[in-house]
This record gives structure tokens, sequence and C-alpha cells, in this order.
């Protein structure tokens, strides 16, 4: 269904972000006893109660993002992630491995798997700097070549909640083939003027390949490759030889690229439903980007037949009617409006579920399902 809508070494510098957690930062060198005691040298960003190196990790328990970098890109252009996301409650880890002109793309999707497997047990482990800090969830994430190495880390794996990576590119072994193993729910992020992995031949294939229930696109119109990342001279080196170039500057394609990655963090991570509907309102604004998106058995693009749910998208505009004719009897139905607020909850029986919605305003709804969602807008 298509819809077009909605990260040093050294002194550590203050990161001045005015929301609810300072960031922390240390580097630790993580070892994989599987793969020979091999060293994974890892910048990590946390939620702390002060600025700097080291500092005192705040309290809570925080999800996980493992994200990897382009190709001979130092992690330090990854920081804008750290001031973007962390203050908002996530531990983000920047293995700094396979920098070099000849990585393996296979080991170091191993790393980004491998650490995302490690901060777990850290949460659990009472001599851990992280002990009880590490939520459930986690996504890992890549940029460029870390784009493309997130799909071969999550392919026929479970232990990650979403996968989400920017400009991902063509991998070897193939990152394409391996999407057809990920079944977790995936956003990707292209630019649309991205001359250094053309999204035809990188990132639509491995979209269109992926296997996730629940997977979204979201081009950046005018939008280049490097600038989803801070200034490297090795990437602007490569892509001010490309065409066609960024129309948009780094600084906003970064806005709208945090716009909606925060809010589906939110979502997918910590189950705030009310941000599934912020990141639809950022969708929704049609001259920054475009989207498809492919989630649940709700999905048009499946038979009739086929699905297990649907909104009747022919219904009287004073009601709203779910056809869930393979459905078990009891699946929860529970909608929230713009706010987050829930408008109406209650079990689904029989084939077919109609309700009045003449006193409600007109707006955007989130449609939950059991386990699935989707949006329906109210003229």
């Amino acid at each position: 269904m298509r819809i077009v809508m909605w990260l040093l070494l050294g002194s550590f510098p203050v990161l001045s972000i005015a929301q609810g957690f300072l960031v922390g930062y240390r580097q630790i060198t993580f070892t994989d006893p599987t793969r020979s005691n091999r060293s994974i040298p890892t910048d990590v960003y946390y939620p702390a109660t002060s600025s700097g190196t080291n500092a005192p990790i705040a309290s809570g328990a925080f999800p996980v993002l493992v994200l990897g970098h382009g190709f001979v890109m130092d992690v330090s252009a990854y920081r804008c992630f750290a001031d973007s996301l962390v203050p908002y409650g996530y531990i983000l880890l920047l293995p700094r491995t396979e920098g070099g002109i000849s990585p393996s793309h296979q080991q170091f999707a191993l790393d980004l798997r491998f650490l995302n497997e490690q901060m777990k047990t850290e949460g659990q482990t009472p001599t851990s700097f992280f002990y009880q800090r590490v939520a459930p969830t986690s996504a890992i994430m890549g940029h460029s070549m870390g784009g493309g190495a997130s799909f071969l880390a999550a392919a026929a794996y479970t232990g990650v909640t979403t996968v989400v990576n920017f400009a991902a590119a063509e991998t070897n072994p193939s990152s394409i083939q391996a999407a057809k193993q990920v079944t977790v729910p995936v956003l990707m992020f292209i630019g649309e003027n991205d001359g250094v992995t053309p999204p035809a031949q990188h990132q639509l294939p491995m979209f269109d390949s992926c296997a996730s229930t629940c997977k979204i696109r979201v081009t950046i119109l005018g939008g280049g490759h490097c600038y989803f990342a801070d200034p490297s001279f090795t990437c602007s080196l490569g892509e001010g030889a490309t065409s066609p170039q960024p129309t948009i500057t780094r600084a906003e394609q970064q806005r709208r690229v945090f716009g909606i990655l925060r809010p589906y963090l939110g979502y997918r991570l910590k189950g705030n439903l009310a941000d599934s509907i912020a990141m639809m309102t950022k969708l929704n604004v049609a001259t920054e980007v475009s989207y498809v998106q492919r989630c649940g058995s709700a999905s048009t693009s499946l038979p009739q037949a086929a699905r297990r749910w649907w909104i009747d998208s022919q219904a009287a505009p004073q009601q709203l009617r779910l056809h869930h004719p393979n459905l078990p009897s009891g699946t929860r139905l529970r909608i929230l409006d713009a706010a987050g607020h829930r408008v109406y909850e209650a079990p689904l029986h029989g084939q077919e579920t109609t309700i009045p919605t003449t006193s409600w305003p007109a707006g955007v709804y989130l449609i939950q399902v059991g386990p699935e969602s989707t949006r329906w807008i109210k003229p």
C-alpha cells in the first residue's frame, strides 16, 4: 500500500539538549567469545544525571539502540544520534569495528547482533555499570554500509524489536537477500537525491524483499546520502562526485528524520501508542517526505480473503466498520485519538463490528486489533 503523506574519542563535549536526561559517555571494548574472543571497541552514550565521560547513569531501564557506521566513516559522525535520541531515554552503542577499506560486512553484522545480546547480559549482571538499566526492547540500526549490515544482523533473528536504517547499502553477502529472512518491524529512511546508494539499486529492493510483517520506508524529499550523519570528509568526498545532489541542508534533513524516528522508537520500544499518531502527523507533511507502509494483515495489498481484518472503506462517514472474519473471538480492539486518548475498547466477536462515530471529531485515529495496528482518518 503506497501512501504519500507522514553519532569521540578524547574529551567528551557537553550535549545541550533540553529533554529529560543528560548524556553520559564511555568507551567499552566488548569481547565475543564465540568468535575467537573478537574485540569490539564501542562508543556508548547513555541517559545520565550529569553530562560527560563516565557520568552516573540515570535511574530507569532504557531500550538499546545499536548503530552501524558507514563505509570508512568514523563513529564521531553519528554524534547527532546521541544528541537527538539519548535525552529521550535510550542507550546508544556505536561499534568501531570494520572501519577500514576492506570491511567484512558479515562480521560487522555479527558485531551489531552481539552488542544487542550483550547489553541484555549487562543489564542482568550485578557488577555491570548497566545493571538494571537495560530494557528488554532494542533496535539494530545502521547508515549506508551499516544499514545493509542491519539486515544481515536481523536475518532469521528475533532477538531485536525493530530494525531501522538510513540510506542502506547493498552488502556482501547480500542484504537484499538477507531481508527475505527479516520478520521484525522495519523502518527504512531513504534520501530522494542519494547518488551514492541510488534507492532503485539499494533500498527499494531491500524493502520489497523484506519479510517483515510491518515495514515502512520514508523518503526524505531532496535528501542526500551523507546528510543522515554529521559531516564526514570521506562520505562527502564520495558524494560530491555523484548525481543527483541533495537540495536541502543537512540540518533540515536531520530535522525531518529525527522528527519521525523519535515517535517511531517511542511506539515500538516503549509502547507509547500516542507516538504512533505523532509519527503520522510528521509524515503528513507531504512537502517534506513521502512514505510507503505495509503493515499487518489489514493491508489492502492482500486479497480480501487472506486478510485477518480490515476497515470497510465504503462504510458511512459517521461509522467505523471492521471486518474480522479470520480473527479469534475475544480479540481486543482499541481505538486512540490523535492525542493518545482511548475512545473505544471492546473484544471482537463474530465477523463484523460497526462503531458509531458521530460524536468523534474529524481527524486521525489509531486502530489497534490485537498486536496489529493501522490508522484511520475520520472525515
